[in-house]
């Protein structure tokens, strides 16, 4: 198994963010509540080899701030976050929540996630718009990091 050494896999945690995505999407789209999204996928979905915990983190994380979640990223938007397409939307608001309130999570490693799981399920050059906002938001977000990766 691919373990680090404070005991995190990175592959379970890879799977805990594409179904987080899913289970945002779909709490979008139905507005139902976070509690019924959650027992849905723990339901549904394998994941017994996703990281359950950190799913659970990223998908009432986000839908507790998500007006936080939000305002934050307007700025970095090129349209009204209601016409960005959903799963896109979805991707932006756990990556924002990550880079805002995981940050023993490297930025570098919330924005390729996302870019992955948009290029898994969203439209064909979504993962090119969501690079550009999270590598923007990242900047202002993860500034001494980022400042310190260009170094």
């Amino acid at each position: 198994m691919n373990r680090r050494p404070e005991g995190l896999d990175p592959a379970a945690r890879s799977r805990a963010r594409r179904r987080a995505l899913q289970a945002v999407y779909a709490w979008q789209i139905s507005d139902t509540p976070v509690v019924q999204v959650l027992e849905q996928f723990r339901h549904e979905q394998d994941m017994q080899i996703a990281d359950l915990e950190y799913f659970e983190d990223l998908v009432r994380g986000v839908v507790t701030h998500c007006g936080d979640l939000d305002a934050g990223l307007v700025r970095f938007l090129d349209r009204p976050l209601d016409q960005v397409d959903p799963i896109e939307r979805a991707a932006l608001r756990i990556a924002a929540y990550e880079m805002q309130h995981r940050i023993d999570v490297p930025y570098r490693v919330v924005i390729n996630e996302a870019i992955e799981s948009v290029k898994r399920f969203g439209a064909e050059h979504g993962h090119t718009y969501v690079n550009g906002v999270l590598d923007r938001a990242a900047l202002e977000w993860r500034a001494a990091e980022a400042s310190a990766r260009r170094r």
